[in-house]
């Protein structure tokens, strides 16, 4: 993992002319605590006129060829397609995002749950997913790949930084929603006490992406409730959140 003046740079083995940024509490940005200090996320409280004056730093801050297309998030299995260099006047209502356009910056909010990246082996189009437990469960892997025209095993995919499984403990209805549909994401579980469960997202999402037909799959190894470079909603209820990008040249 690389980096520069505190943002994260994936590595992973993506073709010459794929970008990939994670951003973190660290950068110089304009919310006051507890969102300190560049929140991207517009829907957590913070004050609107600091919220698009941190969107239009990290354009700068980043050296983005455009301004990044937000999506108004659900935790679910919704892929919006950027088939058009113009962005909607609204964020659309989606978890994913496509695109084969170079220049075009696709991103997701997150603040636990998992970014996901994902890029064609041959450069040709990129994809990026925002995977709670909840979307994992509803399928949003699934559903960007099935958006995507390379096929899976052509498909690169990198896990960013969302709660490790030491510090996420949930509850039966969590693990029936995976284990019911698969009986290997039982290993993704650890019991704790009576009806409760330290979850596994990187392995949910492994799971997942090799169940697909995706081979090359990087990252993981974070936990943005013990790593103060992030925002986490277990850690601070009323928190920021931060992205992570992609786009293609």
């Amino acid at each position: 993992m690389g980096g520069g003046a505190n943002w994260l740079v994936p590595d992973w083995p993506v073709p010459r002319g794929v970008h990939a940024r994670v951003t973190t509490r660290q950068m110089a940005g304009h919310s006051l605590a507890p969102f300190d200090s560049l929140n991207l996320g517009d829907r957590c409280g913070d004050e609107a006129v600091a919220v698009s004056a941190n969107r239009a730093a990290v354009v700068d801050l980043l050296g983005l060829p455009a301004a990044p297309c937000w999506l108004r998030q659900v935790h679910g299995r919704g892929v919006w397609v950027a088939d058009s260099p113009v962005q909607p006047v609204d964020p659309p209502e989606a978890d994913a995002a496509v695109t084969s356009h170079s220049g075009q910056v696709l991103a997701v909010l997150t603040a636990d749950c998992l970014p996901v990246l994902f890029c064609a082996d041959d450069g040709s189009e990129v994809a990026v997913a925002h995977a709670g437990w909840r979307g994992l469960a509803a399928g949003v892997i699934e559903a960007t790949l099935a958006r995507m025209r390379s096929r899976p095993s052509a498909i690169l995919a990198w896990l960013g930084p969302a709660i490790g499984p030491a510090s996420y403990e949930v509850g039966d209805e969590v693990r029936e929603a995976f284990v019911d549909a698969d009986a290997e994401a039982g290993d993704a579980f650890a019991a704790t006490r009576p009806g409760h469960w330290r979850c596994d997202l990187c392995r949910l999402a492994r799971l997942r992406l090799s169940a697909s037909g995706v081979q090359q799959i990087d990252g993981g190894g974070f936990d943005t409730r013990s790593d103060p470079r992030f925002y986490s909603y277990r850690r601070d209820p009323r928190c920021g959140r931060f992205a992570s990008l992609i786009w293609k040249d």
